[in-house]
């Protein structure tokens, strides 16, 4: 689409702007019922979220110490909290998710010959558990971006080409 708007992927207050990919990883630990043949999902396990993105122009090396200033902030914060008060995280919010206190367990920087003026980052977090009543605001806040999201059309754009044998190849009968 070539009018479409690049949104940023928000790491706290870090924007990237050019993410190649996004996964996230969440499911439900699942246990046998004892005395029984049955098993039960019994509770969510850690969500997980990885990034791959590319820092480039001139705030590529301000972006690095941002995003390494805001993992070790956030540890220190989490490590610093109350036993049962509320958990301290980073949120991570994008078109794929909003996601409420998620800590970094590792953040990976490389830089290459064939791209000198651009770091390659790979960021891994994990959310940090939280009391319900937050856990329950940050699940109803991920569930409205899903539901308002599927009503924006994200499909491409119809392709103006001809589809025919030879034609774009130029080739004359």
């Amino acid at each position: 689409m070539a009018g479409a708007v690049n949104l940023p992927v928000l790491v706290g207050p870090v924007q990237l702007l050019y993410v190649q990919s996004m996964t996230v990883n969440e499911g439900y630990r699942v246990e046998r019922i004892m005395g029984s043949r049955f098993s039960q999902a019994t509770q969510p396990t850690n969500k997980t979220i990885a990034i791959e993105a590319v820092l480039l122009g001139p705030q590529r090396l301000e972006q690095k110490k941002a995003l390494e200033a805001l993992a070790l902030t956030a540890r220190l914060l989490v490590a610093a909290a109350p036993q049962g008060g509320s958990a301290i995280g980073i949120p991570v919010v994008s078109g794929l998710t909003i996601s409420l206190d998620m800590q970094v367990t590792d953040l990976r920087f490389t830089q290459g010959v064939t791209k000198r003026d651009a770091l390659d980052v790979s960021i891994t977090l994990q959310q940090v558990p939280r009391p319900s009543l937050a856990a329950v605001l940050g699940e109803v806040a991920d569930l409205s971006l899903a539901v308002g999201s599927a009503s924006v059309r994200t499909g491409p754009a119809v392709n103006p080409i001809a589809r025919v044998p030879g034609a774009a190849l130029g080739t004359v009968s």
